[in-house]
């Protein structure tokens, strides 16, 4: 049984062995997630597009994440469960961070929070991490920006806005979060990034140049229908598997072959004999 993954063992991966990090929104998906080894369990507020079929991640809220981080957390994962805070939960003022990462730690039984972001999240990651709650940061493409980024873009791809990426990652580093996911950037620049600062960097579209990747279950799995990103790679075709064995199982009951006497309840014989006499319509071919 391999030991509880902490923050402690992923900031010491850093430039080692690479980390590996996977959504989950449920017990079930936790538990496979934790079954196959990964290192951390992101309980992502793409829980609203993956899960709830929204558009976008803004609609999740602080209670959408505890209860779902909480979901996670009740199968006990070795996997370090990291949960992200939800769009405005920390955009108001400090004592609203604090107060709403709480509860995620304290309801949603998370384990460290992810939020998103540059210089301009410092005196609430600041304050997080005087509150003894481990924070792991988020740059590049951040969904909760998408409106004021004008989509789903690659960022950080002329001089200028590199730098900036490059400035506030060294500021977060230097801030004291503990890693740093690093989403639809440039290669070379997450290849800078992960060089420059002394934290774990965590990609997502962002190149095999830093020192852990993470994505979505059900991109991972195929069990979405909807158009992947580029960086997506498929690892099984399971909404093509569970949409034959539920053809199957819809077959079966049409064709009355499920359930069959062995998948059935009975009871004593005498009692059958006696209920059925009393209550059910004999058949000819019972009769007989």
């Amino acid at each position: 049984m391999r030991d509880k993954v902490t923050v402690p063992a992923i900031k010491a991966r850093k430039h080692g062995t690479k980390i590996t990090m996977v959504t989950a929104y449920d017990a079930p998906m936790a538990h496979i997630v934790d079954q196959a080894g990964i290192d951390m369990i992101l309980v992502g507020d793409s829980v609203a597009t993956t899960v709830l079929g929204r558009p976008d991640t803004l609609s999740a809220t602080i209670e959408i994440m505890i209860h779902h981080s909480a979901a996670v957390a009740q199968d006990q994962p070795r996997a370090l469960i990291v949960t992200d805070m939800p769009w405005l939960s920390y955009h108001v003022s400090i004592e609203d961070t604090i107060r709403n990462a709480g509860r995620l730690v304290r309801e949603g039984k998370a384990e460290a929070i992810k939020l998103e972001g540059g210089r301009k999240r410092l005196p609430m990651i600041e304050a997080l991490l005087a509150a003894e709650i481990p924070v792991m940061g988020h740059l590049g493409l951040t969904p909760q920006s998408v409106h004021s980024m004008g989509g789903y873009k690659v960022q950080g791809k002329d001089l200028q806005a590199a730098q900036e990426l490059l400035d506030d990652a060294r500021a977060l580093a230097e801030a004291g979060v503990f890693a740093l996911v690093l989403e639809g950037i440039p290669d070379v620049l997450a290849q800078i990034i992960t060089q420059e600062i002394a934290i774990p960097t965590i990609g997502i579209g962002a190149g095999p140049r830093c020192d852990g990747q993470v994505l979505v279950f059900h991109d991972v799995l195929g069990l979405t229908t909807n158009h992947l990103p580029k960086f997506v790679r498929q690892y099984a075709q399971l909404a093509e598997i569970a949409t034959r064995a539920l053809q199957q199982y819809s077959a079966d009951v049409q064709a009355g072959t499920f359930p069959t006497d062995s998948e059935t309840y009975h009871t004593h014989t005498e009692v059958a004999r006696t209920l059925k006499s009393q209550f059910l319509t004999q058949t000819p071919d019972e009769k007989a």
